[in-house]
């Protein structure tokens, strides 16, 4: 059994392919890759905090109304209710994961 879950993505451009990496009964963890313009759409949780890690590239991460491009290696809090989004505006993939705790009833 080895301990690296990390699953293979490679997304074309203008797509975005994702997989759960960790479910438990209090957390939900999902890796993204995002080919080049690709987006996750702005979306919220109202009773959950969601943590982005961006992995490999640059993001342009959206929450409301603001925009920042975070690099490789980054972490970006979504605190609870925050409508928040990503978009990847470069020629290259960018792979995210999403942390998601608790998880909604």
């Amino acid at each position: 059994m080895g301990l690296d879950s990390y699953p293979d993505l490679d997304p074309d451009a203008g797509e975005v392919v994702d997989a759960e990496v960790v479910v438990t009964d209090d957390v939900l963890v999902k890796a993204f890759a995002l080919g080049p313009g690709a987006e996750l759409t702005p979306h919220d949780h109202p009773d959950a905090t969601n943590v982005f890690h961006v992995l490999e590239g640059t993001v342009t991460v959206v929450r409301g109304d603001d925009e920042e491009s975070v690099d490789a290696p980054g972490v970006v809090l979504h605190e609870r209710g925050a409508v928040h989004g990503a978009r990847n505006e470069t020629d290259r993939v960018a792979v995210l994961t999403a942390s998601l705790c608790p998880l909604p009833s």
